[in-house]
């Protein structure tokens, strides 16, 4: 029987046998062509026409086995993993809703201390292209997350744009006069941590200075290791980060609900 995976190859003579054109003789005295050194030649190429046939057949019978053959197994069909798309331009939500008129306002010094280090604080985040949800870490930036905190609550935020996008690093906002120079009126020094900037990790912008953060923000939109120790972290998205792919330029914030659990 035919055993697959042998190759069909064409017929070498065995070592040792060349085929020559023999010389004139006395035995007949004509030339003839390719005639072997062996007297046993007319013997031997009976059985080499016979094995060239056999194989000639087995080479041409089964080019790919039946699926009824003997020891042929099916594989399992592959199933094809797929991926939530990244948002782009197209898919993104066009910019909807009315964003309140900026109230710029200024504070002599950061805020008193008011929440509680034992309580758990989420941010919702509304914008005019979609609303996130950030998880605030008064864990590791307590002074951050109280500034945050009392700046949302006194609708500081509320009117103001996203002034810079950088795609694949950051969107930032948070600057009433959308200029990125802009700040609540006071600084709150750097809290720094081992906590990575990672996608979807909100920091506090400053200048500089290592203590000139204000009411800036921005939220990563990729790893950014160079940031690490740098900035401070104070929250993290949880929930709507495809909103927080699709803000462009210009795009405002709405508003900033702060939940206390």
């Amino acid at each position: 029987m035919y055993e697959r995976g042998i190759a069909c190859k064409r017929y070498l003579p065995p070592a040792g046998r060349r085929f020559t054109q023999r010389p004139p003789g006395l035995d007949n005295g004509t030339h003839v062509p390719m005639t072997s050194r062996f007297n046993v030649w007319r013997l031997v190429a009976p059985l080499i026409a016979a094995s060239l046939i056999l194989i000639a057949v087995a080479c041409g019978g089964e080019e790919e086995a039946s699926p009824s053959s003997p020891g042929n197994t099916t594989a399992a069909p592959q199933v094809a993993v797929t991926f939530p798309p990244v948002p782009t331009f197209e898919s993104c939500p066009a910019a909807s809703g009315a964003a309140p008129e900026v109230q710029v306002k200024t504070f002599p010094q950061p805020p008193a201390m008011s929440i509680d280090l034992s309580k758990q604080y989420i941010a919702h985040v509304y914008t005019t292209r979609g609303h996130f949800i950030v998880e605030l870490l008064p864990g590791i930036a307590p002074e951050h997350v109280n500034s945050f905190v009392f700046l949302a609550r006194e609708k500081f935020y509320n009117g103001t744009v996203f002034h810079r996008v950088e795609p694949g690093f950051v969107v930032q906002g948070g600057d009433p006069t959308g200029t990125g120079t802009g700040g609540p009126g006071y600084t709150v020094p750097l809290e720094a941590s081992e906590e990575p900037f990672v996608r979807g990790v909100v920091g506090m912008a400053r200048s500089n200075d290592p203590d000139s953060a204000g009411s800036q923000f921005f939220v990563t939109l990729g790893d950014a290791p160079h940031l690490n120790g740098e900035y401070t972290v104070f929250g993290k998205v949880v929930q709507g980060m495809e909103f927080v792919d699709c803000i462009e330029v210009g795009d405002r914030i709405i508003d900033i609900a702060i939940q206390e659990i």
